[in-house]
């Protein structure tokens, strides 16, 4: 008795096995037009200081694989930075007000010189030192994984990864008004990697940060699923 489970799929003419086909209305052989790969999509230019970019080119961090793509680079959002630029506002203008009293009179001009230019050289280390922690902290997500970038100062740093195909569960968390009203929140990634537990603070967009990373787990589990992953 013939086995049928062992004769060749039908492959219509000019058509490569594997790709995605469907019936159309008359019975034929279509194509199924799917959703891009990320790797496959061409890479976009960006604002180095954004908060969000998406396809960004030309971004390279220090564990980067090569032919490794980002997908995202994000920041904290831009409207997080206001407390600490109203803190440097009101030290800047200090000095102004306290010319305004005789609480510093007692001292020689070029002491009270020297005092004012030493606080004005601490407020520019204070918008400095809060600059470069918002910018330097940030979180990729590539084709491959997700990296967490923990900027503490300028001689240390913490980077932590885990592969894309290791992620659980992604929790997206918005609330109060301002994160609603500038559609700002919170993600927390639960993997099965050697860090357990990944959170983007604060970033723009997160609801479409968790849908990119739903549809690149899709893309590794397709790849698995073809045999493509080594």
């Amino acid at each position: 008795m013939a086995d049928i489970y062992v004769s060749k799929p039908f492959v219509k003419k000019g058509e490569k096995r594997g790709e995605n086909v469907s019936l159309d209305k008359k019975g034929g052989l279509t194509k199924k037009k799917g959703p891009i790969p990320f790797r496959e999509r061409k890479s976009l230019d960006f604002n180095p200081v954004a908060s969000f970019s998406f396809l960004p080119k030309g971004v390279d961090f220090e564990t980067k694989n090569k032919g490794e793509k980002v997908v995202l680079l994000l920041r904290r959002h831009p409207i997080t930075n206001l407390r600490w630029i109203f803190l440097a506002i009101l030290m800047s203008l200090a000095p102004l007000l306290l010319a305004s009293f005789p609480i510093i009179d007692f001292l020689p001009s070029n002491f009270r010189f020297v005092a004012i230019l030493g606080w004005y050289m601490i407020t520019l280390a204070f918008v400095f030192e809060n600059f470069l922690s918002w910018f330097f902290n940030v979180n990729i997500v590539t084709d491959e994984r997700i990296v967490d970038i923990d900027f503490v100062n300028l001689i240390y740093k913490e980077i932590s990864d885990a592969d894309i195909d290791k992620i659980q569960d992604v929790t997206v968390k918005v609330g109060g008004v301002a994160q609603t009203m500038f559609n700002y929140g919170d993600i927390y990634i639960q993997t099965a990697s050697e860090k357990p537990r990944f959170e983007f603070l604060s970033i723009p967009k997160p609801e479409d940060v968790a849908k990119i990373l739903q549809e690149l787990r899709n893309e590794e589990k397709q790849e698995e699923l073809e045999g493509r992953v080594n």
